[in-house]
């Protein structure tokens, strides 16, 4: 995972307004998951990748940066680098992420033998928390971990090990989430990601 930001700027007007939403706001600093093809990055939203681009895929998760103020939620752009720092941007951004407080569920739909931690703002986000993501091995007595995080506010957890029918509902659930806009949640991607010691080490894709 990259903390690098980078971004485009967007017009005087558009930065006018962001900037002064963003400045008269007392809140925190988040970083939010984005698919690669958020139109936020066009815009000139500041982000850095979370699943980067190789020699044979393209970009297809990327870490936008904002800031909730009473009205919205104000996405940081390449001209608030001209007054705040970008690494103290991703610093706060990780750590107001690590001190949001969600809690995991075992999920009766799996049998008991899975995870879920959704409903709140950030509940997808806390894939990047360490501390957060350890209580998930913990509790599922596992070394390695499938995520899912398909949209924003939803994540479900299953050990790696986990037996293949299991593992069949569990990526059954996963897409059905995927394919289901009903609640308005933006989505993140079609991904399950492979989680080890807290952190992110690799991830798959998975067909519509």
């Amino acid at each position: 995972m990259s903390k690098t930001i980078y971004g485009k700027e967007k017009t005087t007007e558009e930065i006018a307004q962001i900037v002064a939403q963003t400045e008269a706001s007392d809140k925190k600093i988040f970083p939010i998951l984005k698919p690669a093809s958020w139109v936020g990055l066009k815009a000139g939203a500041l982000n850095s990748e979370l699943i980067g681009a190789t020699e044979n895929n393209d970009l297809e998760v990327v870490i936008g940066y904002g800031i909730d103020t009473p009205d919205n939620f104000i996405f940081l752009t390449q001209d608030h680098l001209k007054t705040m720092d970008a690494d103290q941007i991703a610093k706060e951004a990780f750590e107001n992420l690590e001190n949001y407080a969600t809690e995991f569920e075992f999920s009766g739909a799996l049998q008991n033998k899975a995870l879920t931690s959704s409903g709140n703002d950030f509940s997808s986000e806390r894939i990047l928390s360490k501390k957060h993501m350890m209580k998930a091995h913990q509790m599922l007595e596992a070394d390695e971990l499938l995520v899912s995080i398909p949209r924003r506010s939803c994540m479900m957890v299953i050990s790696k090990d986990a037996d293949e029918e299991l593992l069949n509902t569990f990526i059954f659930l996963h897409k059905h989430t995927w394919n289901d806009d009903s609640y308005g949640n933006a989505p993140i991607a079609n991904i399950l990601f492979l989680v080890k010691d807290g952190v992110i080490v690799g991830h798959g894709a998975l067909g519509e």
